[in-house]
């Protein structure tokens, strides 16, 4: 006689969850191991082409000017010559010329000058017969990956002199309520973006049938709509933003027309195009496509999706790539393609993970992902991340060109803290892949809580049959030990039993007060709303139990929302870094300031130009007090009028907000100073100070006070090396 040894069933699910994992370990290593080697191939060439960087740019620096910054002319000139790294749009107040007074010494409308390269030059005509003094020059302009750039820089006629020019005015392009909304919009751009595309992915590819639920419906048609609001408000700000000038432009149907001529404009208003074919791809997804039983059917449906899905994805996510960093410097034919796949990438995988998370939280009664579908994902997001390394490292040596500029700028600081994140994310992804493969089917988790559910809906329904004359006369009754499915159960067991009998305030069970009639609901609706929202309750504690019943999907679902936490902190840095000037385009833009001037450009007095370029700490002693402070003085020469470029960051790179900030120079061996210099807000942690003039060479000292509250402030000090 055969006798089987009884092993409990914790034991034998405990060991079917050993034997998965056991057999699914060596089928783990092998894409693990695959993009371990792309990581480290894609390393290795981002080491080598930043050993081999060529120089390039993105966001518009101003390279040179004619007259030339701080120099002094005897003949006062006919025009003034910007020359920049890139093409730059220009608008009818982009150049303002100022006089010692303040007055606008320009005539006309400012235009591009002639020659084979005039779409990156600035040049406006000046009036005849000007006196001598110091006369400053103001600019702003579009550059070609749609981002406001301005400055300003002084010339003397004859000799230096004071002015009273104050460029308060222009502190507002680059920042305040205009930029702040813009980079919302934006941040919610790229987010609606990765819903749209990441959801309908794994609706259509990984889990078709999960397209007939509801919550993952609004999470795709949410992010849609999300997109299209952010486009709207981002086609609105765009004259507030690249202007400097208030809210109330958003309105200008004049300021919003002649942005819509611009390049980001029209790539702006594609996207809406775009996303109106999008409505009706959903409109399809969510109800042929999800709808048709037939599977051959759904095989036809399913290309004609897959090819007018991707060509919609792909013209969105170029509307990104044909305005922003990609579309300008080197390799742009090359760069705007990998941006577009890098876009996708980001959006497969990111939004991929939400609409997973939503399809693993939700209960069982609206339907149980399978694993099927969840291993599917987890190929496809394997293959997006990997594409995304590749991407990103050819994006990164693109935008930084140099491993000093990780460092010395606030594009590099946010690329590591995004590398960061994405390190991190791929970390727990390793975490996720492991519970992805040891996860059962939703019919085999939930096989014991599925038995005693339809043994009790079984019960009760021939009980509410067979007991009407029971319930009629109030006598309905119960095994003493037996919860309300009829099998022995604790009274606790009896109360969260999906069934169990609410009793009456009379001592009668719930189904007696549901077949007595309606004249005891009329009486009581109160109560019989009570027990629905008992029954509901219990309802819902079910399929969460049930949900719940397989610890490797509650592992995933936790490992999965810890993703999608990193992945929200990673678009902001990624939101960021869009608006953000490129490391390589700073790197630049430092090293043509201190080169010579172009031919037929007028130079100093006497002398070469020599900046000064100081990099001092700060801390305050108050919340958010510590930062650094990047000062150059340009030129650092005696009896020159200079000027002094101040930019306060936090550690994390980001502009400091300072109330007050001060400059004063002091020349300890000749007893000289404290000289103040005048600084102006300039932007978001941008400060400038225009004719600073140095009287004598020597070692000065230079006094930097910074205040970031009502109470905290700090004065700082470093010396600079004043010549002749």
């Amino acid at each position: 006689m055969n006798r089987r040894l009884y092993v409990p069933a914790r034991e034998r699910a405990s060991a079917a969850m050993s034997a998965r994992v056991g057999g699914t370990r060596g089928q783990r290593r092998g894409p693990l191991r695959r993009l371990a080697a792309v990581v480290a191939a894609c390393c290795a060439l981002f080491a080598v082409l930043l050993a081999t960087a060529a120089p390039a740019s993105a966001h518009a620096a101003l390279i040179r000017t004619d007259p030339a910054d701080g120099s002094v002319v005897q003949t006062a000139p006919q025009q003034v010559v910007l020359t920049f790294s890139e093409g730059v749009l220009l608008s009818a107040d982009s150049l303002r010329v100022l006089d010692p007074a303040g007055a606008n010494v320009a005539t006309g409308v400012p235009g591009h000058a002639a020659g084979k390269d005039s779409g990156s030059t600035a040049t406006v005509a000046l009036r005849t017969g000007l006196g001598n003094g110091t006369y400053t020059v103001a600019w702003k302009a579009v550059s070609q990956d749609s981002h406001p750039v301005a400055g300003a820089f002084t010339f003397s006629v004859g000799a230096p002199s004071r002015t009273t020019v104050d460029l308060s005015d222009q502190a507002a392009l680059g920042g305040g309520a205009a930029s702040t909304l813009y980079g919302v919009a934006r941040y919610f751009a790229y987010g609606g973006f990765a819903l749209l595309v990441g959801g309908c992915v794994f609706l259509s590819v990984c889990w078709p049938r999960g397209a007939l639920l509801r919550p993952l419906q609004r999470l795709v048609a949410g992010g849609w709509a999300t997109l299209v609001a952010a486009t709207i408000a981002l086609i609105m700000l765009r004259g507030p933003y690249v202007n400097g000038s208030g809210l109330g432009d958003a309105f200008d149907l004049s300021v919003m027309r002649t942005q819509l001529e611009t390049r980001p404009g029209a790539a702006l208003v594609s996207r809406l195009l775009l996303l109106a074919a999008a409505a009706v791809f959903l409109a399809v997804l969510f109800g042929s496509y999800a709808k048709r039983d037939d599977p051959e059917e759904r095989a036809d449906l399913a290309w004609g999706l897959g090819i007018g899905g991707t060509v919609v994805a792909v013209g969105i996510a170029a509307t990104w790539a044909m305005a922003e960093h990609a579309s300008v410097g080197i390799q742009r034919r090359l760069a705007m393609p990998i941006d577009v796949v890098h876009l996708l990438s980001m959006a497969v995988w990111l939004g991929g993970l939400i609409t997973l998370l939503t399809a693993l939280s939700a209960p069982s009664s609206a339907g149980t992902v399978e694993r099927a579908a969840v291993r599917r994902f987890s190929a496809i997001a394997l293959t997006a991340v990997t594409t995304l390394v590749c991407t990103g490292t050819y994006q990164a040596w693109r935008q930084i060109g140099t491993w000093r500029a990780f460092t010395d700028t606030s594009y590099g600081r946010l690329l590591l803290i995004k590398i960061g994140l994405v390190c991190t994310l791929v970390c727990i992804a390793w975490f996720s892949r492991k519970w992805t493969q040891s996860i059962g089917e939703p019919a085999a988790m939930a096989a014991g809580s599925a038995g005693k559910v339809g043994r009790q809906t079984t019960r009760q329904t021939v009980r509410a049959a067979a007991g009407g004359s029971d319930a009629a006369d109030g006598t309905g009754t119960q095994e003493p030990g037996e919860d309300s499915a009829g099998e022995p159960g604790t009274a606790e067991d009896s109360e969260s039993a999906p069934g169990a009998g609410a009793t009456t305030g009379t001592g009668a069970p719930s189904g007696v007060a549901a077949s007595s009639g309606t004249d005891r609901a009329a009486v009581d609706p109160r109560r019989m709303a009570q027990l629905r929202r008992q029954q509901a309750a219990r309802t819902a504690a079910r399929e969460k139990k049930v949900r719940d019943s397989d610890p490797a999907r509650v592992a995933l679902r936790r490992s999965v929302l810890a993703e999608v936490g990193v992945a929200v902190v990673l678009l902001t840095i990624t939101t960021m870094l869009t608006g953000s000037q490129p490391g390589r385009a700073a790197e630049e833009q430092k090293a043509l300031a201190s080169a010579p001037a172009a031919p037929g450009a007028s130079a100093p007095a006497t002398g070469a130009s020599q900046d000064a370029d100081l990099r001092i700490p700060f801390d305050t002693g108050g919340p958010d007090g510590k930062g650094t402070a990047d000062l150059i003085l340009s030129p650092a020469r005696a009896g020159t009028a200079a000027s002094v470029h101040l930019e306060l960051t936090d550690a994390a790179g980001l502009p400091v907000k300072a109330p007050e900030v001060r400059l004063a120079f002091t020349l300890p061996a000749q007893h000289l100073g404290p000289l103040p210099a005048k600084v102006s807000a300039f932007g978001a942690g941008h400060w400038i100070a225009s004719n600073v003039t140095l009287p004598l060479a020597g070692n000065w000292q230079v006094a930097l006070t910074v205040r970031t509250s009502d109470i905290d402030e700090v004065t700082v000090t470093r010396n600079v090396q004043i010549t002749s």
